[in-house]
């Protein structure tokens, strides 16, 4: 109950949540939103439909999400889009569907997106920093990252989609 009063609290007004591993918002937003699906948090409570349209909102239209590390400025001032990630964009549809948005257009766009782009060896190139050392001192790029989040990503949404679910729960 502190961990769902937590989060209500520190949901920022647009909806979405400051994250600390990987950047930014879209990673907070997820890691929220898996907290809130754990915790069992109905899919229709305002707090989960403001997050999940947040997400909806910031999505590219390549159908991928991406975040630049300015979205860490001091002087924040609201989200800062950047070019489609594999990882961002993974980070994105597995808070989406902890929301119960397996079904969503965007959800699929994302799928697609990560299908599109997936390697010949089954993988994804990921050039852009997408975790934090330290905020505006300096990023990292875990090669890790683009490799077992869109797996994780599309796993689930097969998963969901195969035995035609909309609860996430442990595991893929």
């Amino acid at each position: 109950a502190d961990g769902v009063a937590y989060l209500r609290r520190t949901q920022l007004a647009e909806g979405s949540w400051y994250g600390r591993w990987g950047l930014n918002y879209i990673y907070g937003t997820w890691s929220a939103l898996c907290a809130l699906n754990a915790a069992g948090v109905d899919h229709q409570d305002p707090v989960i439909r403001k997050a999940a349209a947040w997400l909806l909102s910031t999505q590219n239209d390549d159908g991928g999400w991406g975040e630049d590390a300015r979205s860490y400025r001091l002087d924040y001032s609201g989200y800062e889009t950047a070019p489609t990630t594999a990882s961002q964009t993974a980070w994105a549809l597995l808070g989406l569907m902890a929301a119960g948005e397996v079904g969503h257009p965007a959800v699929a766009r994302g799928v697609e997106y990560l299908i599109a782009t997936q390697t010949q060896k089954g993988l994804w190139d990921e050039q852009r920093f997408t975790a934090t050392g330290f905020p505006r001192v300096f990023y990292l790029r875990y090669h890790g990252y683009a490799k077992f989040f869109p797996l994780w990503a599309l796993a689930r949404y097969r998963n969901l989609r195969s035995t035609n679910t909309r609860v996430v729960g442990v595991g893929m």
